[in-house]
């Protein structure tokens, strides 16, 4: 009656589990609505925008939202003047009016898996729903000061490596200002700002610099992945902050030095870096409904008659690609590399992330590399595996022993505990030796679902057949046909190929092992492979990849070194014909 009611809370777990996890999930990760049809050019601006949905990628998702989108883009960069921008990774526009860097789209990143999607678009002009920028300007007293309607004289263009742009604007009262931008050959602007005081007097004033965006086009901000605002305040990078933080406080100004300042998503990343060695600082702002500022505003400077001073202030506006930013940060950007939410196991992810790329760069396919850095693991684990082996072994070996002990002081808990250990002892038995490889892989697997969640690297990239984003889960799904029946399950019964798979890996596996003596613990093995189909069908395709390869292996394992443990085997065997000829009679 025990074990009946042991079994019956178990599943009951389980199912909860399963439920639960999804809840949960579905909290975390939202899915995308499907696409709607695009309104028409006529449509009108809606008074007051719904709640944005946020998703993984980010961006806007509100079909409306995006075809409005798509026209204001449209119509604020067909405005003459603009000045071009033409770098190897980036492409997009400056506007003279504002001397605003309000056009960038990422030219080696799609905005989804279809390869005619189109270029990432990272910033957008203001006034556009998914508004995005950057303004470099002056803030002083007793001087006429350039503002966002200030027209300004451009020379040179387009701007591209090698090949910078130069803003100049004379206020008609002795101070010329001039903003000369540079770009590298991946996703850094320097923009040099001058003012030149040919005036009588001496002036005062304060460079700034600030990030404009809407958080409409956020990614999901969750309790593993940071998204909002971001920054190396203090000699740290500070994930604390997030938008509603910001609404609450209406200001946050970080505390200490200021390494770095904007706003982050999973996979893009815009932030102003301060000329080394001059004294600022920044602050993050609400503008009111979903618009928020990242401010760095220097100290205040002196420019005598005759005299011009500098500040340069670095752009980063791009994809957060590891390599990339490790380049900016060994060039001095402190902690850069650091803007990539690895978390606290970044020391453990990090080699598993570097042999990940190198059998990436060998293969080609980053679902094989996945696979042999899986046959990698479960090599370097073999020694471990034997010794669980004959751990198990020896376990079999004293059970007659152990059932003795068990029938002895049944009626007393305590002293069974010490013959137990005692038992364990005399005969070499550590009980604890069979659980030893599921707890060495399971900082592998977190490395690896957390580089498949964050690694830009990782974003798009195909496997076989239908397996075209190994970041995201499984598309096919076995209750709607594969997509032949017209609609979409929920998540915790979207049950693709790939979670079956795992499924049946799994309990192939558990059929290997010698039965347990425990009946309800044996059933809850049985049990434990389709629950972990499950909550495991909407992780991303690639980690499932990982754990059924490493299934695989671990069977083909089993069956070489039950070829070392002959005992073993026929142990097994036993127990299952005992165990068949049991179910039978009953």
């Amino acid at each position: 009656m025990n074990n009946q009611r042991n079994l019956i809370v178990a599943v009951v777990l389980s199912l909860a589990l399963v439920f639960g996890f999804d809840f949960v999930m579905s909290q975390f990760y939202p899915q995308q609505p499907p696409t709607a049809p695009a309104v028409t050019a006529q449509a009108e601006k809606p008074a007051e925008r719904a709640k944005a949905l946020h998703t993984r990628d980010g961006g806007l998702t509100d079909p409306a939202e995006q075809a409005e989108e798509a026209r204001d883009v449209q119509t604020a960069l067909a405005e003459p003047g603009r000045v071009r921008i033409d770098a190897p990774e980036v492409a997009g526009s400056i506007n003279p009016v504002g001397a605003r860097v309000d056009d960038i789209v990422l030219k080696t990143h799609r905005q989804t898996v279809e390869k005619d999607s189109g270029p990432e678009r990272l910033f957008s002009p203001s006034g556009t729903p998914a508004q995005q920028f950057a303004q470099f300007g002056w803030v002083g007293e007793g001087v006429a000061l350039p503002d966002a309607r200030t027209v300004w004289h451009v020379e040179g263009g387009p701007l591209a490596p090698g090949n910078p742009v130069t803003l100049t604007w004379d206020n008609g009262q002795g101070q010329l200002f001039t903003l000369r931008f540079a770009i590298d050959q991946y996703y850094m602007l320097s923009v040099e700002q001058t003012v030149a005081n040919t005036g009588a007097g001496s002036i005062v004033l304060r460079p700034y610099a600030f990030l404009n965006r809407t958080s409409r086009t956020a990614s999901q901000d969750t309790w593993s992945v940071h998204s909002g605002p971001i920054g190396h305040f203090a000699g740290s990078v500070d994930f604390s902050i997030d938008y509603d933080d910001i609404d609450k406080s209406r200001t946050i100004m970080p505390q200490g030095p200021i390494g770095w300042i904007g706003y982050t998503d999973i996979y893009w990343l815009s932030a102003l870096i301060p000329q080394e060695g001059a004294r600022s600082e920044g602050d993050f702002r609400a503008l009111g409904g979903d618009d928020y500022r990242a401010d760095l505003i220097y100290d205040p400077v002196t420019v005598g008659s005759g005299k011009q001073v500098t500040r340069t202030t670095r752009l980063f506006a791009g994809a957060k690609e590891s390599e990339v930013l490790d380049h900016y940060e060994d060039a001095g950007v402190a902690n850069f590399g650091l803007a990539i939410d690895w978390g606290w196991f970044r020391w453990f992810m990090y080699p598993i992330f570097w042999l990940l790329k190198e059998l990436y760069q060998l293969t080609g396919n980053f679902g094989v590399a996945i696979i042999l850095l899986t046959v990698v693991v479960r090599g370097l684990m073999f020694p471990i595996a034997h010794k669980q082996f004959a751990s198990m072994a020896q376990m079999r070996a004293v059970q007659p022993k152990m059932k003795a002990l068990q029938e002895r002081y049944k009626d007393d808990r305590v002293r069974l505990q010490q013959e137990m250990g005692k038992l364990y002892k005399d005969e070499g038995v550590n009980p604890l030796a069979g659980c030893l490889p599921i707890f060495l892989q399971i900082p592998i697997f977190f490395a690896l679902y957390k580089t498949l969640l964050v690694a830009i690297e990782m974003r798009h990239k195909p496997f076989i057949l239908w397996i075209k984003d190994l970041s995201v889960p499984d598309p096919l799904h076995i209750l709607n046909l594969f997509g032949l029946l017209p609609f979409t399950p929920p998540s915790f019964l979207g049950i693709g190929v790939l979670a079956l798979l795992l499924g049946i890996t799994m309990w192939l596996q558990f059929r290997l092992n010698p039965a347990q003596m425990d009946p309800v613990q044996q059933q809850m093995f049985m049990i434990m492979p389709w629950v972990m189909m499950f909550v495991m069908a909407p992780f991303a395709a690639g980690l499932l990849i990982y754990w059924i390869t490493s299934n695989v292996l671990t069977l083909a394992q089993q069956q070489y070194l039950y070829s070392r443990h002959p005992q073993l085997k026929a142990q097994a065997e036993k127990d299952r014909a005992e165990k068949a000829k049991t179910k039978a009679k009953g």
